[in-house]
């Protein structure tokens, strides 16, 4: 677990963070969003270390991060950064060996662990291992920086803005390759993103942060549902009204009770444009998402009434 308490960090033009507290449970993919300049950067930098606050404390597993070595805290946590901040005159495998040659790893047990994290982010160790980082494109020097996140099994991983430099295509592969990842590790993952779309589609659980002060937390469907706040609000409205979440849909009063087993189930986080797709593919589709029940006329119905004004 990790708990932010009471965190302040202040510069020279004001405070980057007021007096911010936030409890992150074990195995979740937690994640921070906010306006560029909003904190959520400096608030993930304090849990390692990379800030010091200016007040308050932060606790991993109910120890203060400020007690703990800091070669020792880092060397057991995961960091993914922008640009996979890859070594140039090292290769993907040496670049991946960093964390692990630090804590000790035999050398074979390395190479093995390595190559099955290559394999996972689909990566062919015969062809990526030797290569320098400037042989990479940009997705796949990100898929690097997972793979050295993730290679010594650490605890936690951060994850600042690690897709925004990407092509569209690049980020919605890298954003379905951590969302796996997270379920099969039970490993936590605190992201952040100024990306609104990438928080809903990532998230266990967010955080909106705005001017270094914590606006609202809950799951991607909640703050949907019930934003707490005008910054809130319209921070999602515009990606909201876009989009089109299923959770939307769910909330209409469209469908039925779910009954028994359902076609495809649907996370409230697909939206409208996913559905569309299995209904192009499977006309009769049935969905479910969570206890409601779909068919292609409730998709109809939905979008006439988006035409017609009437945005439930």
């Amino acid at each position: 677990m990790i708990e932010i308490k009471q965190v302040t960090k202040t510069y020279a033009d004001g405070d980057a963070l007021a007096n911010l507290t936030l409890t992150i449970d074990d195995g979740e993919l937690f994640v921070l969003v906010g306006p560029s300049g909003s904190g959520k950067t400096t608030l993930l930098r304090s849990i390692n270390r990379l800030v010091v606050p200016t007040s308050g404390q932060v606790f991993v597993d109910g120890v203060d991060v400020a007690t703990v070595d800091l070669q020792d805290l880092r060397r057991h946590t995961g960091y993914v950064l922008q640009s996979g901040a890859l070594f140039p005159n090292m290769t993907v495998e040496q670049n991946a060996q960093i964390q692990m040659e630090a804590l000790g790893w035999a050398p074979a047990k390395m190479h093995d662990r390595i190559r099955q994290l290559m394999h996972r982010v689909d990566l062919d160790p015969e062809v990526f291992l030797d290569r320098k980082p400037s042989e990479l494109s940009g997705g796949e020097a990100q898929r690097v920086g997972i793979v050295r996140a993730l290679a010594p099994n650490p605890k936690l991983v951060l994850m600042d803005e690690p897709f925004s430099a990407l092509d569209p295509l690049s980020r919605r592969q890298l954003q379905s390759l951590v969302r796996e990842l997270h379920r099969e590790l039970e490993t936590t993952f605190v992201f952040v993103t100024h990306d609104m779309r990438e928080a809903l589609q990532l998230a266990d659980h967010l955080a909106v942060i705005h001017s270094g002060r914590l606006q609202q937390v809950g799951t991607p469907a909640d703050i949907m549902a019930k934003p707490a706040n005008d910054f809130v609000r319209n921070f999602f409205d515009d990606e909201i009204a876009r989009s089109r979440y299923m959770q939307q849909v769910a909330a209409s009063g469209l469908g039925k009770v779910a009954v028994g087993d359902e076609t495809v189930t649907l996370d409230g986080r697909d939206t409208i444009f996913d559905w569309a797709a299995a209904v192009q593919t499977q006309p009769d589709v049935v969905v479910r998402v969570g206890k409601t029940r779909l068919v292609a006329a409730d998709l109809i119905t939905y979008m006439a009434r988006m035409t017609g004004g009437d945005q439930q």
